[in-house]
């Protein structure tokens, strides 16, 4: 009996240094889990959204509630909805695509209209996708071949004070293919917007490095064209203009982001906001 009491407490004994060693090492090993999670790596987006130049330019601007607007794809359609964004009582910047019956007729309306106009500089997308093809800027082009899109797109658009992507998320990832777009306006004395179809994007610094004007796109306004959704994008715009001192805006030639622009301006001027072209905060 004395003997089978011993071998209990022995094997009671065993299992409680095992069980001890069991949890000191699950506990180290959480512990550098728990650490590996903690890494910055896991706010890269968070930081890229802190960046140097965001901060430069909340400090020029601070406290002015300025709000930017810019309506792509313009050149497909010359109507009622495109003439509406022309009727709309602030600021607002025409990104026109090249190569459209309606492009050049659009560009010089809207600048008789006193809006300001830049091109919609069709990029190659990660995923296929067509139209524009004369135009379309792709990886593994020649520089010349990049260079004489561009100043041909130009040619046809001489409105234009810039430019923006027209879809380009292969594009803006690219090195060489922003490098050149970027000699070409600055040569050309024309300013970039960053649209930011990829989280990968070089356009912008690639752009400051080069001296050409830049900004970037914070809020895309109509991906879904449910009414109450854009009007959710809307307010999301003016509160990162209250937070930021200015925010930009891209939206797209619809008759319901044109409602909701039609009815959320006028409230928004009353109460202070300040509306402006797109050239006036590039830097």
């Amino acid at each position: 009996m004395t003997n089978n009491i011993t071998r209990y407490k022995q094997i009671i004994w065993v299992l409680s240094i095992a069980i001890a060693i069991l949890v000191v090492s699950n506990y180290s090993a959480l512990r550098k889990l728990d650490l590996t999670i903690r890494t910055p790596n896991q706010y890269v987006e968070e930081v890229e959204e802190a960046s140097v130049q965001d901060t430069l330019l909340i400090v020029d601007i601070e406290k002015t509630n300025t709000i930017v607007l810019v309506i792509d794809d313009f050149g497909y359609r010359n109507d009622t909805v495109s003439d509406g964004f022309l009727s709309l009582p602030v600021p607002i910047t025409c990104a026109v695509l090249p190569g459209h019956k309606q492009s050049s007729p659009f560009a010089k309306k809207a600048v008789s209209a006193g809006k300001e106009v830049i091109i919609h500089m069709p990029m190659q997308s990660s995923v296929a996708s067509s139209g524009e093809d004369e135009f379309k800027l792709k990886v593994g082009m020649t520089s010349e071949e990049i260079e004489w899109r561009l100043n041909e797109a130009l040619k046809e658009i001489p409105e234009a004070l810039g430019i923006n992507n027209h879809q380009g998320s292969r594009a803006t990832t690219d090195g060489k293919v922003m490098a050149v777009v970027a000699s070409v306006l600055k040569s050309k004395n024309k300013f970039f917007l960053d649209s930011r179809t990829s989280p990968k994007t070089v356009g912008e610094n690639t752009m400051r490095s080069a001296g050409v004007p830049t900004a970037r796109r914070h809020v895309f306004l109509d991906n879904d064209l449910n009414i109450e959704k854009i009007s959710m994008q809307f307010d999301r715009l003016v509160r990162i203009a209250e937070k930021k001192g200015m925010a930009v805006g891209i939206g797209h030639v619809k008759g319901n982001t044109l409602k909701v622009l039609e009815k959320k301006i006028p409230f928004l001027v009353e109460q202070g906001f300040d509306f402006k072209f797109l050239s006036q905060v590039v830097d």
